[in-house]
């Protein structure tokens, strides 16, 4: 009954009505950092985002040292619409641990999926497009380069996933296989100066005994065309797993399709402390054809009325100068 309250959710987002997206001329990626930005990658785009970490793990209370190694990814594909993309992302994570709890220090390994997650995500309000089509202000320098309150108007996007848990895993709290909806609620601002602010707010896994709450919060600086950097900071609070982590590097564009990242994520707790590396990429197949722009106002529809009866006037004058 859960899964099918999953299935209904997610299929829900298909018919929301909106009337803005955005595709970008440059690879459009949520990496380095954990966060998910608002916007999808565009139709007929497929995006694959990877990373490889290494670091370590001790924890005072079980007096556990572990050597981890991560890989994580995502596939990333825009359909049908511009605001609309369908994803599978995940984490296997590998553990070489040290108990040293007796006078033998006992060894073990670890290894499994962290999260394995199949979902949708929808551009719910994207104030930028708007923007863009006004235009800049022709008799203001000043006002198309300083920060303006429609600037803390974020894009919002709603994203909906199934969680596919595995048994006998041990970084899952299910000791059977199981399947669990995740929410997330992402909004993203673009400032002036090549600055971009991006929350998450996360219900992962609600339908459980188990479930996560957690936010994200991700602030990106691109210092010229090709190169940015950020930091970042993500709480988790659950029965299961709480942490609060902090995160920083960069990420360089080689060409348009083509991203790499490094990346350092540090825990604020000691149950366990972490410290960990990561090297990622990500990598866009572009089949995009032409950028969509729909606009369902009535009086977008009016203004439409008067351009085509004004576009007739003219063509009606030409004619008569035409002498026709």
């Amino acid at each position: 009954m859960n899964l099918i309250k999953s299935v209904l959710f997610l299929t829900s987002f298909l018919t929301i009505s909106g009337a803005f997206a955005q595709y970008t001329e440059m690879i459009n990626t949520n990496r380095p950092g954990g966060s998910q930005g608002a916007f999808a990658v565009g139709t007929n785009v497929l995006q694959l985002e990877g990373g490889f970490s290494l670091g370590k793990e001790e924890h005072t209370l079980l007096k556990t040292e572990t050597n981890g190694t991560t890989i994580d990814y995502a596939i990333r594909y825009g359909f049908w619409k511009e605001r609309l993309e369908v994803s599978l992302m995940g984490e296997f994570q590998s553990n070489n641990v040290e108990d040293n709890r007796s006078a033998v220090t006992r060894e073990y390994k670890l290894s499994n999926f962290k999260s394995n997650t199949a979902g949708v995500k929808y551009l719910v309000y994207d104030p930028y497009r708007k923007r863009d089509l006004k235009g800049p202000n022709l008799y203001s320098w000043r006002k198309n380069n300083k920060v303006q309150w429609e600037d803390l108007i974020p894009a919002v996007s709603v994203y909906a996933g199934v969680n596919f848990d595995f048994a006998d895993n041990p970084f899952t709290p299910e000791a059977e296989s199981v399947m669990s909806p995740k929410f997330v609620l992402a909004t993203q601002n673009n400032f002036i100066g090549g600055w971009v602010f991006v929350t998450n707010i996360i219900v992962d896994r609600v339908t459980t005994d188990f479930p996560t709450y957690g936010y994200i919060v991700t602030l990106t600086h691109a210092t010229n065309r090709y190169f940015s950097v950020f930091v970042e900071n993500q709480g988790l609070k659950g029965d299961f797993y709480a942490d609060q982590l902090l995160r920083g590097g960069a990420a360089a564009l080689i060409f348009s399709d083509l991203q790499v990242d490094l990346s350092v994520t540090y825990s604020l707790k000691d149950t366990p402390s972490k410290l960990y590396g990561r090297l990622g990429v990500a990598y866009r197949f572009d089949m995009h054809n032409t950028d969509e722009y729909l606009d369902t106002s009535s009086k977008g529809k009016k203004d439409k009325n008067k351009s085509n009866k004004k576009d007739d006037r003219l063509e009606q004058l030409e004619l008569d100068d035409n002498g026709q």
